[in-house]
């Protein structure tokens, strides 16, 4: 039977298109222009019958047809995507693409990328870092390494590590003349915001921590606010304040000495770390390999990480 199919790159134009509803993304993630993706469109619209978007000044938005065309034309370019990648050989060698946020690949994942190219220097890993959720199959990406509830249908998912939240700051704030013994004494201290997960009714911030803390005297709004975790600990670092840190994002820094935690209590985060990845994905030789390397990592890591690096006060 033949296929009566429109053309394969009008079809790869409209399912970026769709998926990013931008002209612009699409072009960029196709490496072509954005005209090209107009013209695309425009002539499957042509061929088809229908008109798959609604243009605006500003946005994108599809039609009925265009809603309902996009989710097999997506499936249908996964399934070819992950048959291509069933063909090739499965080694432990060649590129791994690798997608996570941001902080977690400056505090913890890029600093001991060193042993795991010492355990297999043939395997390459790629970091790429998004605060939004990526999709495995169009993006190309191999594995992410997300935080969050761990509900991601059709995927293949592996806890990581859940994870605490406790204050931080440098050890010279404690040496200083405003006295850091308990968790009242913030009252004079400067907060540290992190904006990215502080915007998340789940996500640990200052409000929550100190009503668990038991104290009532404390602003929990006033103080400066960050747009990347990393900058709120390197604000905290610096001397500037005190931060509200994922235990996962300043094990290094607790270690070394740059930051101390000065009190608890320790609060439980609900949102865990998760190594993400499409079924298929995950039978290949480097996923696997990786995966485990992520295992060993976090076990030697998250031991009595706060009894070891926390600075004991004496009392008044």
């Amino acid at each position: 039977m033949t296929r009566r199919l429109p053309s394969l790159n009008a079809l790869r134009a409209f399912e970026a298109a769709a998926r990013h509803l931008s002209f612009t993304k699409a072009a960029d993630e196709l490496c072509v222009t954005q005209a090209a993706i107009s013209h695309q469109i425009k002539s499957l619209e042509e061929v088809l019958g229908v008109c798959l978007f609604r243009r605006y000044n500003r946005r994108l938005e599809l039609t009925r047809a265009g809603q309902g065309y996009l989710p097999p034309l997506r499936d249908a370019f996964d399934m070819m995507a992950a048959a291509t990648r069933q063909l090739q050989p499965d080694n432990e060698s060649g590129q791994l693409k690798v997608s996570t946020l941001q902080s977690f690949a400056t505090k913890w994942l890029i600093p001991r990328l060193t042993r795991f190219h010492e355990r297999h220097p043939d395997i390459d890993p790629m970091i790429s870092t998004s605060h939004r959720l990526v999709d495995l199959g169009a993006d190309e990406i191999d594995v992410a390494i997300r935080v969050g509830y761990g509900h991601y249908p059709g995927l293949h998912v592996v806890l990581l590590m859940d994870d605490l939240a406790f204050p931080v700051c440098s050890p010279r704030l404690i040496e200083g003349p405003k006295l850091l013994r308990h968790p009242a004494d913030l009252a004079h201290q400067v907060l540290l915001h992190d904006f990215s997960v502080s915007r998340d009714g789940d996500a640990p911030n200052w409000r929550n921590w100190l009503k668990r803390a038991q104290v009532t005297d404390v602003d929990a709004e006033k103080g400066p606010s960050y747009n990347d975790t990393a900058m709120a600990l390197q604000a905290a670092i610096a001397g500037q304040g005190i931060a509200l840190a994922r235990r996962s994002l300043v094990v290094d820094d607790l270690k070394a000495g740059t930051l101390v935690c000065p009190f608890g209590p320790e609060i439980p985060t609900r949102f865990s770390w998760y190594f993400v990845c499409t079924p298929s994905s995950a039978e290949h030789s480097r996923v696997r390999v990786f995966l485990q390397w992520l295992k060993d990592e976090i076990a030697d890591d998250f031991g009595d990480v706060l009894e070891e690096a926390s600075v004991n006060i004496p009392s008044k």
